[in-house]
């Protein structure tokens, strides 16, 4: 705690004409980019096959919407569904990795402020989301004819939903100390809640009980309103969706910038 107390000061004095977040903000997407072939060409290639997979077993079984088949339904989630897993990934990835390799120190002996670091992070993690999305999107106009009913609400829900997962991937990493631990939360909390957030199904399909379920995860909210830009129709409001989602961006960049004004587990 001593320690933490002792980083607060350097976080938080910066100079108003300091310009080292942006090179830390490019550190962090040559960080993604240098190894694309892992970072976007992997988990676009998974994307693809769980459209193939899918589309290939229930296409021309199940229209969700009228007039919309279960393959172009199927192609908004799973952009948003690339896009929220890799911004999560980036930021949450890179600070623990910094942290085990001992290289976090040279950063802060920097005269960042808490605030340039939180753009930095989180602007590469917006970065990665947004550059895995696209590609799964024109990878995907090879088995559905591109749709864009609301083009500004794909834009809105895209970059909230990059900014949500890359805000909650830097709170991640600020309290995971190892790998391990960053893979508890990716895989016991944000992959169960973005595979829950109605990318492969309308939650109008589900039983009463898990309905209301659905409308307590916030992926929801970004994968439906998202989902609202393509086609026009949503299974809710796509204002409350807006809503919902851009309070929990607020209130999670209000906890993260906190934790990083006081340096929390940043020096051990």
């Amino acid at each position: 705690m001593k320690q933490a107390s002792a980083l607060a000061p350097r976080l938080q004095a910066a100079p108003a004409t300091n310009d080292g977040w942006k090179m830390l903000l490019k550190k962090e997407v040559l960080r993604f980019w240098r190894v694309a072939f892992q970072t976007i060409a992997a988990p676009v290639l998974t994307a693809v096959l769980y459209l193939m997979i899918f589309g290939h077993v229930l296409s021309g079984r199940v229209e969700v919407y009228p007039g919309v088949g279960y393959v172009a339904f199927l192609v908004p989630g799973l952009v948003m569904m690339s896009v929220l897993q890799n911004a999560f990934a980036n930021s949450a990835s890179s600070l623990v990795q910094s942290k085990i390799m001992g290289n976090l120190v040279f950063q802060l002996l920097t005269p960042l402020s808490a605030w340039h670091w939180f753009v930095a992070y989180v602007g590469a993690a917006i970065a990665r989301g947004l550059l895995v999305g696209l590609g799964v999107y024109l990878v995907t106009l090879l088995y559905a004819p591109p749709r864009a009913a609301a083009p500004l609400w794909i834009v809105v829900f895209a970059l909230l939903g990059a900014g949500l997962m890359g805000v909650l991937g830097l709170l991640a990493g600020l309290w995971a100390d190892k790998f391990d631990q960053m893979a508890t939360f990716q895989n016991f909390i944000v992959m169960p809640m973005t595979f829950l957030a109605g990318v492969f199904y309308s939650i109008h399909s589900l039983p009463g009980v898990w309905q209301g379920l659905s409308h307590l995860n916030p992926f929801f909210y970004m994968i439906d309103g998202f989902r609202y830009g393509f086609f026009g129709v949503s299974d809710v409001s796509p204002w409350l969706s807006l809503a919902i989602a851009g309070g929990s961006l607020l209130v999670l960049a209000a906890l993260t910038q906190h934790l990083l004004k006081t340096g929390y587990k940043l020096r051990s």
